[in-house]
């Protein structure tokens, strides 16, 4: 899945038949997506939010209307708590980071999901965990929301709901643990990111408030197909689970999930794929986000990063110089009529992972055709013969707290074929590519082959690691070169 779990920064999941109270839900720290689509010292990522899970018509929804809150409050200059400055979901500093950790945590929530638990052995296992549930099992009507607020399909393709969700995330949405940085999608990213092929508006849901029409909270899903071992399943991911600021404590994450998961389930899917930040139960892989520098000066100001000891800004800056031009023969940018190779490419190579998506040639063309200020894809053609590929996107972050520099822009590995030209030559020429465009740092996991470039070209070592989970799904655990 490459870096695409930053986009994605799937995180977690939710509920069965009970979605359990807020306190659990809290208590377990559920994480946000991809996402990625990224983890650093000052910068964490968190990813999509996933729940699949089916719900009753007895189901109650949480509560969003607690402590008497009105339309009223949310025009307050009152911030009630630390709770709001953390990210989707709210995450707290103490949610356990390593397997140890986890073991001496109570459950108490996901011991109610169909996903494994930390201690069980899941070898010689690759199937659901509970079966699909009928139409008739399913809740037919949304989820009842109190007095004040309305479900609304936010139109992606209208422009004034697009920039719109745009604003709600630019505003709300994650944010590194000292508020320093906060990711900033464009509304160019979101029409990207929320409208692959076989998209649905319906899994696109808003809370708005229903006087001013407000939007207060969103949460999406989009079709995937993801091989597991030797199995093709097709799932959602979960992304941009996002509640106004000051609702953080007045339970509306709850109900959005489990309204995307009633509404998933209905058309007959009930797995996930997601990632998160913290260990939850159970893993699949665990992962390590790596940061290679382009503008270190810059990155060091901002205090994304820092100069090491014994180090002077200046020969920092000689250390990350790179080439002015690429060097790999035939190195050129991705074209409409590469696409038929492109993918057979690609997803030859993705058919060596374990665990990796299934695109087909719509899925690949609105994936990886580039787009400005989007997604940057670039071959390697040699003798008419595309021998390989790379690829990455673009998210940056709002500089927060700096009186010079108000964004940093970031590069994310998205996917990469290597077959003929060497990795470390590959992606340097990605480097000096993204380099001569201005951005700021490229990130990368430690999946796939990675690891064949990634200390030889300089990436730094990121301080947190990226879970991939699978819900409702059980098999043994993987390597990170296993996962795409």
């Amino acid at each position: 899945m490459a870096d695409r779990e930053s986009l994605v920064e799937k995180s977690e999941n939710e509920g069965r038949d009970s979605v359990g109270s807020e306190a659990d839900v809290e208590e377990e720290k559920l994480p946000e997506v991809n996402a990625p689509k990224k983890k650093t010292k000052t910068k964490k990522k968190k990813k999509k939010q996933v729940e699949i899970a089916t719900t009753s018509d007895s189901d109650a929804a949480p509560s969003l209307a607690a402590d008497s809150l009105t339309e009223r409050d949310l025009n307050s200059e009152q911030i009630s708590g630390v709770g709001e400055l953390l990210d989707r979901l709210n995450l707290e500093t103490n949610a356990p980071k390593s397997i140890e950790d986890a073991r001496k945590k109570n459950y108490k929530f996901w011991g109610t999901q169909p996903v494994p638990k930390l201690t069980e052995n899941t070898r010689g296992k690759n199937a659901p965990i509970e079966h699909d549930k009928s139409v008739e099992e399913i809740r037919a009507e949304p989820l009842t929301l109190p007095d004040g607020f309305i479900w609304d399909d936010v139109d992606i393709n209208d422009a004034n709901q697009l920039t719109e969700l745009y604003t709600l995330l630019n505003e709300n949405y994650v944010e590194d643990d000292d508020n320093m940085f906060r990711f900033d999608y464009s509304p160019e990213f979101l029409h990207w990111a929320l409208l692959p092929p076989e998209w649905r508006k319906d899994w696109h849901v808003g809370v708005r408030a229903s006087k001013s029409r407000k939007l207060l909270g969103f949460i999406s899903a989009i079709p995937i197909r993801i091989n597991i071992y030797d199995k093709i399943q097709k799932m959602v991911e979960i992304n941009f689970l996002c509640v106004h600021k000051k609702l953080r404590t007045k339970r509306v994450a709850p109900v959005l999930i489990r309204e995307i998961t009633r509404r998933v389930n209905i058309t007959g899917l009930f797995q996930a794929v997601y990632t998160a930040g913290v260990v939850l139960p159970k893993p699949v892989s665990t992962c390590r986000y790596w940061h290679r520098s382009l503008n270190p000066k810059k990155l060091i100001e901002v205090r994304f990063s820092h100069l090491s000891r014994n180090m002077t800004m200046q020969r920092t800056i000689r250390l990350y110089r790179l080439p002015q031009e690429t060097k790999t023969r035939g190195f050129r940018e991705l074209t409409e009529a590469d696409v038929r190779n492109a993918f057979t490419l690609l997803q030859t190579y993705l058919n060596t992972f374990n665990l990796s998506p299934r695109f087909n040639a719509d899925e690949f063309r609105h994936w990886f055709l580039p787009r400005k200020g989007i997604i940057n894809s670039y071959v390697v053609e040699q003798n008419g013969k595309l021998t390989d590929f790379v690829s990455f996107y673009t998210l940056p972050s709002t500089v927060m707290q700096h009186p010079n520099h108000k964004s940093l822009k970031a590069a994310y590995s998205f996917y990469n074929v290597s077959t003929v030209t060497p990795w470390v030559d590959l992606m340097q020429d990605a480097l000096v590519t993204a380099k001569n465009m201005d951005f700021d740092v490229f990130n990368a996991l430690d999946l796939m082959e990675n690891k064949k470039f990634l200390e030889e070209l300089k990436f730094g070592v990121g301080d947190g690691n990226l879970q991939y989970y699978l819900y409702n799904w059980a098999c043994p655990e993987m390597r990170p070169d296993e996962v795409n």
